[in-house]
């Protein structure tokens, strides 16, 4: 009986401090211990005894004994680690891709403005589009980026698109209401196409990849303009049979609504 009353008391410790981690983590405001008090529902006392053993563990931190709080050097580390290994279990699908289609594959996670890439499978070919893991490419001109925007809340897809949109080539989407209506198409189809629209040249297929909690992902197929037109396609076809099996495979049950898949 004692051991089982100690269990009960460790699972609420841990809830709790849950809740307080959530807390912190759900607003863009640093928090007093009183406010953390009152969003988790827990005495003063019992926060200040818990916000110190968070401290002391790096999941939280202060300006001082009175100051205010938010999530820690250690959450942030958790993350990056976290999301690390999520991505890196999507690699020998990429392979797998990447061989079907005889082209690079790209990966990416959305920034804040931004599409960057966070891994790369390039293709054995003499002509091949390539561009370095790290690198970060606008939204409204990239495939890639294209569905992260189709993806988006109207809220998000709003402050995303605030502002000119600047053009890289002469086939450049640069007037709001074009970019509106092809993202339409691409909420429509669940892909979204780069036609020489960021760089002279080359071109790309790319589309959302649902399933990663808490990533917002996108694979996308940048090919050489001569090897593209004409495939497009085919190319769309194969992105899209990929992504459902990725899905499948990463445990998602159902479609998405955002971004309905059109079957291959």
């Amino acid at each position: 009986m004692e051991r089982a009353t100690d269990e009960v008391a460790s699972i609420q410790v841990i809830a709790r401090v849950a809740d307080i981690l959530r807390a912190l983590g759900m607003g863009s405001a640093d928090l007093s211990q009183a406010e953390i008090a009152e969003q988790v529902g827990l005495a003063r006392s019992t926060i200040h005894r818990l916000l110190n053993a968070l401290e002391d563990e790096g999941l939280v931190e202060s300006d001082g004994p009175r100051g205010r709080y938010r999530l820690g050097p250690v959450v942030a580390q958790l993350a990056d680690t976290a999301r690390h290994s999520m991505l890196g279990g999507l690699r020998p699908m990429l392979e797998g891709l990447s061989r079907e289609v005889s082209e690079t594959v790209d990966l990416s996670v959305l920034g804040r403005t931004k599409a960057t890439f966070v891994d790369q499978v390039i293709a054995p070919h003499r002509l091949s589009a390539a561009s370095a893991v790290g690198e970060a490419f606008p939204l409204h001109c990239t495939a890639n980026g294209k569905a992260f925007l189709a993806a988006m809340p109207p809220h998000d897809l709003a402050r995303a698109l605030a502002g000119t949109l600047p053009r890289f080539t002469q086939h450049t989407i640069t007037d709001p209401d074009v970019l509106a209506a092809e993202l339409a198409r691409v909420r429509a189809e669940g892909v979204a196409y780069d036609r020489e629209e960021h760089t002279e040249g080359i071109c790309a297929v790319g589309t959302v990849i649902h399933g990663l909690t808490g990533l917002f992902v996108a694979v996308s197929i940048p090919v050489p303009a001569p090897r593209f037109y004409g495939r497009e396609a085919a190319l769309q076809d194969a992105l899209l049979r990929w992504a459902q099996r990725a899905e499948a495979d990463l445990g998602k049950l159902e479609e998405p609504k955002a971004v309905p898949r059109r079957r291959g």
